[in-house]
Protein backbone atom coordinates (compact mmCIF):
# COMPACT_ATOMS: atom_id res chain seq x y z
CA UNK A 1 0.00 0.00 0.00
CA UNK A 2 2.53 2.37 1.20
CA UNK A 3 4.13 1.73 -2.50
CA UNK A 4 1.14 2.50 -4.26
CA UNK A 5 0.16 5.46 -2.22
CA UNK A 6 4.30 6.79 -3.18
CA UNK A 7 3.13 5.86 -6.84
CA UNK A 8 0.45 7.88 -6.57
CA UNK A 9 1.80 10.92 -5.03
CA UNK A 10 4.44 11.05 -7.74
CA UNK A 11 2.24 10.37 -10.53
CA UNK A 12 -0.20 13.19 -9.02
CA UNK A 13 2.90 15.66 -8.86
CA UNK A 14 3.80 14.92 -11.77
CA UNK A 15 0.72 15.85 -13.99
CA UNK A 16 0.61 19.09 -12.08
CA UNK A 17 4.07 20.08 -12.81
CA UNK A 18 5.55 21.04 -16.31
CA UNK A 19 8.72 19.47 -17.03
CA UNK A 20 10.99 18.06 -19.59
CA UNK A 21 11.86 14.44 -18.66
CA UNK A 22 15.12 13.38 -17.75
CA UNK A 23 17.13 10.46 -17.36
CA UNK A 24 20.45 9.29 -17.09
CA UNK A 25 23.38 9.76 -15.11
CA UNK A 26 26.69 8.35 -17.10
CA UNK A 27 27.29 11.55 -19.25
CA UNK A 28 25.86 14.35 -21.41
CA UNK A 29 25.68 15.26 -25.01
CA UNK A 30 25.97 19.27 -26.12
CA UNK A 31 23.93 19.78 -29.31
CA UNK A 32 24.59 23.01 -30.76
CA UNK A 33 24.84 25.20 -33.42
CA UNK A 34 28.30 24.86 -35.11
CA UNK A 35 30.81 28.02 -34.86
CA UNK A 36 31.82 27.16 -37.84
CA UNK A 37 28.87 27.27 -39.76
CA UNK A 38 24.88 27.15 -39.38
CA UNK A 39 24.46 23.38 -38.74
CA UNK A 40 23.70 21.50 -35.97
CA UNK A 41 26.99 19.45 -33.86
CA UNK A 42 27.27 17.44 -31.15
CA UNK A 43 30.32 16.76 -27.86
CA UNK A 44 29.98 14.13 -25.44
CA UNK A 45 31.42 14.42 -22.25
CA UNK A 46 31.00 12.40 -18.97
CA UNK A 47 30.85 15.48 -16.39
CA UNK A 48 29.33 17.89 -17.86
CA UNK A 49 32.75 20.09 -18.62
CA UNK A 50 34.95 18.12 -20.95
CA UNK A 51 33.47 17.18 -24.13
CA UNK A 52 34.97 15.80 -27.36
CA UNK A 53 33.19 16.40 -31.02
CA UNK A 54 31.20 13.60 -32.53
CA UNK A 55 32.13 13.65 -36.47
CA UNK A 56 35.10 16.01 -35.84
CA UNK A 57 32.43 18.26 -35.15
CA UNK A 58 30.45 18.25 -38.52
CA UNK A 59 26.94 18.45 -38.80
CA UNK A 60 24.63 15.80 -37.44
CA UNK A 61 22.18 15.11 -40.08
CA UNK A 62 21.51 16.81 -43.65
CA UNK A 63 21.05 20.30 -43.10
CA UNK A 64 19.76 21.48 -46.22
CA UNK A 65 17.15 19.25 -46.31
CA UNK A 66 15.66 19.42 -42.21
CA UNK A 67 16.09 23.35 -42.79
CA UNK A 68 13.60 23.95 -45.31
CA UNK A 69 13.78 27.05 -45.58
CA UNK A 70 17.06 28.60 -46.02
CA UNK A 71 19.23 25.46 -45.35
CA UNK A 72 20.50 26.75 -42.25
CA UNK A 73 19.78 25.89 -38.73
CA UNK A 74 21.35 27.91 -35.46
CA UNK A 75 20.69 27.51 -31.95
CA UNK A 76 19.84 23.78 -31.02
CA UNK A 77 17.57 22.34 -28.52
CA UNK A 78 17.08 19.22 -28.09
CA UNK A 79 15.76 17.06 -24.80
CA UNK A 80 13.75 13.86 -24.80
CA UNK A 81 10.33 12.90 -25.71
CA UNK A 82 8.71 13.71 -22.72
CA UNK A 83 4.81 12.28 -23.40
CA UNK A 84 5.91 8.82 -24.27
CA UNK A 85 9.27 8.63 -22.53
CA UNK A 86 10.47 6.87 -25.66
CA UNK A 87 12.11 9.74 -28.50
CA UNK A 88 14.05 12.98 -28.76
CA UNK A 89 12.87 16.31 -30.36
CA UNK A 90 15.05 19.04 -31.38
CA UNK A 91 13.97 22.48 -32.54
CA UNK A 92 15.67 25.11 -34.26
CA UNK A 93 16.07 28.31 -36.09
CA UNK A 94 15.74 27.73 -39.46
CA UNK A 95 18.45 30.70 -40.84
CA UNK A 96 20.71 30.83 -42.75
CA UNK A 97 23.72 34.52 -42.37
CA UNK A 98 26.16 32.97 -44.48
CA UNK A 99 23.87 32.47 -47.68
CA UNK A 100 21.71 36.07 -47.01
CA UNK A 101 23.94 38.42 -45.21
CA UNK A 102 21.11 39.67 -43.07
CA UNK A 103 20.37 38.78 -39.61
CA UNK A 104 16.55 38.37 -40.74
CA UNK A 105 15.12 34.81 -40.85
CA UNK A 106 11.31 33.54 -41.13
CA UNK A 107 10.64 30.28 -39.28
CA UNK A 108 11.47 27.57 -37.02
CA UNK A 109 12.45 23.99 -36.97
CA UNK A 110 10.63 20.64 -35.26
CA UNK A 111 12.67 18.06 -35.37
CA UNK A 112 12.76 14.14 -34.42
CA UNK A 113 14.31 10.98 -34.01
CA UNK A 114 13.94 7.86 -32.37
CA UNK A 115 18.09 6.66 -31.64
CA UNK A 116 19.24 10.39 -31.84
CA UNK A 117 21.25 9.87 -34.90
CA UNK A 118 18.05 9.96 -37.65
CA UNK A 119 16.09 12.85 -37.81
CA UNK A 120 13.35 14.19 -39.67
CA UNK A 121 11.34 17.51 -39.53
CA UNK A 122 8.72 19.93 -39.95
CA UNK A 123 9.27 23.24 -41.08
CA UNK A 124 7.37 26.43 -39.94
CA UNK A 125 7.63 29.82 -42.21
CA UNK A 126 5.65 32.11 -40.16
CA UNK A 127 5.34 34.48 -43.01
CA UNK A 128 2.13 31.74 -44.66
CA UNK A 129 0.34 33.14 -41.29
CA UNK A 130 -2.34 31.25 -39.99
CA UNK A 131 -1.91 28.38 -43.00
CA UNK A 132 0.82 26.89 -40.96
CA UNK A 133 -1.23 26.74 -37.69
CA UNK A 134 -3.33 23.83 -36.61
CA UNK A 135 -6.08 26.07 -34.59
CA UNK A 136 -6.34 28.79 -38.01
CA UNK A 137 -10.11 30.23 -36.22
CA UNK A 138 -7.59 31.58 -33.17
CA UNK A 139 -6.95 35.31 -32.88
CA UNK A 140 -3.80 36.19 -35.14
CA UNK A 141 -1.04 38.24 -32.99
CA UNK A 142 0.15 40.41 -36.35
CA UNK A 143 -2.40 41.58 -38.74
CA UNK A 144 0.07 41.06 -41.52
CA UNK A 145 2.54 38.05 -41.26
CA UNK A 146 4.65 38.41 -44.50
CA UNK A 147 6.61 41.36 -42.51
CA UNK A 148 7.65 39.14 -40.23
CA UNK A 149 11.86 39.53 -39.35
CA UNK A 150 13.08 37.28 -36.93
CA UNK A 151 12.21 33.90 -35.64
CA UNK A 152 14.69 33.30 -33.04
CA UNK A 153 15.92 30.59 -30.61
CA UNK A 154 12.73 28.05 -30.19
CA UNK A 155 13.09 26.18 -26.83
CA UNK A 156 10.87 23.27 -25.75
CA UNK A 157 8.83 22.44 -22.35
CA UNK A 158 6.42 19.84 -21.31
CA UNK A 159 3.34 21.06 -20.17
CA UNK A 160 1.03 17.89 -19.29
CA UNK A 161 -1.90 20.08 -18.35
CA UNK A 162 -2.41 21.74 -21.95
CA UNK A 163 -5.67 20.51 -22.89
CA UNK A 164 -6.49 20.25 -26.60
CA UNK A 165 -9.95 21.00 -28.20
CA UNK A 166 -10.45 17.52 -29.07
CA UNK A 167 -9.85 16.93 -24.86
CA UNK A 168 -6.60 15.44 -25.48
CA UNK A 169 -4.33 16.98 -22.61
CA UNK A 170 -0.68 17.46 -22.28
CA UNK A 171 1.76 19.67 -25.15
CA UNK A 172 5.03 21.06 -25.84
CA UNK A 173 5.24 24.46 -25.61
CA UNK A 174 7.83 26.00 -27.67
CA UNK A 175 8.84 29.21 -26.66
CA UNK A 176 11.07 31.94 -29.24
CA UNK A 177 11.37 35.55 -30.16
CA UNK A 178 9.80 37.28 -32.66
CA UNK A 179 9.93 40.65 -34.96
CA UNK A 180 7.73 41.69 -37.02
CA UNK A 181 9.12 45.53 -37.93
CA UNK A 182 5.78 46.82 -38.85
CA UNK A 183 3.81 46.16 -36.11
CA UNK A 184 6.45 46.74 -33.08
CA UNK A 185 9.22 48.03 -32.00
CA UNK A 186 11.75 45.14 -31.11
CA UNK A 187 11.79 41.43 -30.86
CA UNK A 188 9.61 39.95 -27.96
CA UNK A 189 9.17 36.38 -26.45
CA UNK A 190 5.88 34.55 -27.85
CA UNK A 191 5.10 30.51 -27.16
CA UNK A 192 2.86 28.14 -29.19
CA UNK A 193 2.28 24.59 -28.37
CA UNK A 194 3.18 21.67 -30.64
CA UNK A 195 0.97 18.32 -30.24
CA UNK A 196 2.05 14.51 -29.28
CA UNK A 197 3.55 14.02 -33.16
CA UNK A 198 5.49 17.06 -32.59
CA UNK A 199 4.44 18.28 -36.47
CA UNK A 200 1.61 20.54 -35.23
CA UNK A 201 1.97 24.28 -34.35
CA UNK A 202 -0.56 26.48 -32.65
CA UNK A 203 -0.62 30.16 -33.53
CA UNK A 204 1.80 32.27 -31.65
CA UNK A 205 1.15 34.16 -28.24
CA UNK A 206 2.57 36.87 -26.45
CA UNK A 207 4.86 35.85 -23.60
CA UNK A 208 6.04 38.71 -21.77
CA UNK A 209 6.45 42.34 -22.98
CA UNK A 210 9.00 44.42 -20.88
CA UNK A 211 9.36 47.57 -23.32
CA UNK A 212 12.89 46.44 -24.66
CA UNK A 213 14.08 43.73 -26.55
CA UNK A 214 14.75 40.15 -25.39
CA UNK A 215 15.79 36.69 -27.06
CA UNK A 216 17.42 33.38 -25.79
CA UNK A 217 15.01 32.31 -23.25
CA UNK A 218 15.71 29.19 -21.49
CA UNK A 219 13.06 28.37 -18.82
CA UNK A 220 13.51 25.52 -15.91
CA UNK A 221 11.46 23.82 -13.41
CA UNK A 222 13.51 23.86 -9.97
CA UNK A 223 12.04 21.87 -7.09
CA UNK A 224 13.85 24.34 -4.68
CA UNK A 225 10.98 26.93 -4.94
CA UNK A 226 8.55 24.98 -7.19
CA UNK A 227 8.29 27.74 -9.68
CA UNK A 228 9.85 27.98 -13.57
CA UNK A 229 12.89 30.50 -13.54
CA UNK A 230 13.79 31.76 -17.33
CA UNK A 231 17.02 33.02 -18.10
CA UNK A 232 16.96 35.26 -20.78
CA UNK A 233 19.17 37.49 -22.75
CA UNK A 234 17.60 41.36 -22.30
CA UNK A 235 18.65 44.65 -24.30
CA UNK A 236 17.06 46.97 -22.16
CA UNK A 237 18.04 48.35 -19.24
CA UNK A 238 21.36 46.86 -18.28
CA UNK A 239 21.99 44.90 -20.84
CA UNK A 240 22.92 41.02 -19.95
CA UNK A 241 22.03 37.50 -19.27
CA UNK A 242 19.37 37.43 -16.10
CA UNK A 243 16.69 35.58 -14.35
CA UNK A 244 13.31 35.93 -13.70
CA UNK A 245 10.81 33.23 -12.38
CA UNK A 246 6.74 32.71 -12.84
CA UNK A 247 4.33 30.62 -10.57
CA UNK A 248 2.91 29.24 -13.77
CA UNK A 249 4.67 28.27 -17.20
CA UNK A 250 3.34 30.83 -19.45
CA UNK A 251 3.73 33.53 -16.95
CA UNK A 252 3.45 36.13 -15.88
CA UNK A 253 7.03 36.62 -15.39
CA UNK A 254 8.32 40.03 -13.99
CA UNK A 255 11.32 42.04 -15.09
CA UNK A 256 14.18 40.67 -13.43
CA UNK A 257 16.60 41.56 -11.06
CA UNK A 258 18.52 44.31 -12.57
CA UNK A 259 21.42 43.52 -9.37
CA UNK A 260 21.63 39.36 -10.11
CA UNK A 261 22.79 38.74 -13.43
CA UNK A 262 26.02 36.76 -15.36
CA UNK A 263 28.20 40.26 -14.80
CA UNK A 264 31.69 38.72 -14.22
CA UNK A 265 32.58 39.19 -17.92
CA UNK A 266 32.67 42.81 -17.40
CA UNK A 267 31.98 44.64 -20.63
CA UNK A 268 31.80 41.45 -22.71
CA UNK A 269 28.37 40.64 -24.93
CA UNK A 270 26.86 37.09 -23.50
CA UNK A 271 23.81 35.39 -24.89
CA UNK A 272 22.61 31.72 -25.81
CA UNK A 273 22.32 30.96 -22.45
CA UNK A 274 21.50 26.90 -21.48
CA UNK A 275 20.90 25.71 -17.75
CA UNK A 276 21.40 22.29 -16.52
CA UNK A 277 22.45 20.36 -13.13
CA UNK A 278 25.02 17.93 -13.05
CA UNK A 279 23.42 14.38 -10.95
CA UNK A 280 24.29 14.70 -7.09
CA UNK A 281 25.35 18.92 -7.06
CA UNK A 282 22.67 21.09 -5.62
CA UNK A 283 23.48 23.80 -7.87
CA UNK A 284 22.79 24.52 -11.39
CA UNK A 285 25.54 24.82 -14.37
CA UNK A 286 24.61 27.91 -16.74
CA UNK A 287 26.39 27.81 -19.72
CA UNK A 288 26.44 30.84 -22.75
CA UNK A 289 28.74 32.06 -25.84
CA UNK A 290 30.44 35.43 -24.53
CA UNK A 291 30.41 36.59 -28.56
CA UNK A 292 32.11 39.98 -28.62
CA UNK A 293 35.60 39.44 -28.43
CA UNK A 294 37.73 37.40 -31.23
CA UNK A 295 38.17 34.46 -30.74
CA UNK A 296 34.75 33.66 -28.66
CA UNK A 297 34.42 31.84 -25.50
CA UNK A 298 31.98 29.34 -24.50
CA UNK A 299 31.54 29.44 -20.95
CA UNK A 300 30.28 27.51 -18.14
CA UNK A 301 29.64 29.08 -14.96
CA UNK A 302 27.89 27.30 -11.35
CA UNK A 303 24.44 29.11 -9.70
CA UNK A 304 23.39 28.12 -6.46
CA UNK A 305 19.49 25.87 -6.20
CA UNK A 306 17.57 29.02 -6.58
CA UNK A 307 19.59 29.63 -10.26
CA UNK A 308 20.96 32.86 -8.61
CA UNK A 309 24.04 33.83 -7.54
CA UNK A 310 26.27 33.08 -10.75
CA UNK A 311 29.60 32.50 -10.45
CA UNK A 312 33.10 30.94 -11.18
CA UNK A 313 33.26 30.16 -14.95
CA UNK A 314 35.12 28.20 -17.08
CA UNK A 315 36.06 28.11 -20.55
CA UNK A 316 33.83 24.56 -22.11
CA UNK A 317 36.79 21.98 -22.80
CA UNK A 318 37.35 20.09 -25.68
CA UNK A 319 34.84 21.03 -28.47
CA UNK A 320 36.31 22.48 -31.97
CA UNK A 321 33.80 25.11 -32.27
CA UNK A 322 31.12 25.80 -29.68
CA UNK A 323 28.26 27.89 -30.13
CA UNK A 324 24.35 28.67 -28.86
CA UNK A 325 22.85 25.13 -28.01
CA UNK A 326 21.76 23.04 -25.11
CA UNK A 327 22.67 19.88 -22.81
CA UNK A 328 20.79 16.38 -22.62
CA UNK A 329 22.22 13.72 -19.83
CA UNK A 330 22.26 10.25 -21.02
CA UNK A 331 22.26 7.32 -20.17
CA UNK A 332 25.21 4.63 -21.05
CA UNK A 333 23.53 2.84 -23.86
CA UNK A 334 22.75 5.87 -25.41
CA UNK A 335 26.25 7.45 -24.64
CA UNK A 336 27.81 4.51 -26.28
CA UNK A 337 25.89 4.36 -29.20
CA UNK A 338 26.70 8.07 -30.24
CA UNK A 339 30.26 7.30 -29.36
CA UNK A 340 30.38 4.67 -31.73
CA UNK A 341 28.49 6.51 -34.37
CA UNK A 342 30.29 9.94 -33.98
CA UNK A 343 33.60 8.10 -34.41
CA UNK A 344 33.19 6.71 -38.00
Amino acid sequence: MRILAALGGWLLAAAVCAQNLQKGDYGFLYCHMSGEGEWTAYALSRDGLHYHDLLDGKEVYDTERLSAIEGGARDAYICRKSDSGKGYLMVTTDMANHKSRTWFNYGINLLRSDDLIHWESTTFDFRKGKEIFCDPESPDVYKDWTTIKRVWAPQVFWDPAYVWPDGKRGGYMIYYSLWNPDEEAYDRMYYSYADHSFTKLTKPRLLFDWGYATIDADINYLESDGKYHMLIKKEGGHPGIFQTSSERLTGPYPEPDESDYIDFEGNKKCEGCSAFQIPGEEGWRVAYIQYSTKPRQYRICQADKHLRNFRDPVTIQGVKAPQHGSFMRLTKKEYKRLEKWGAK
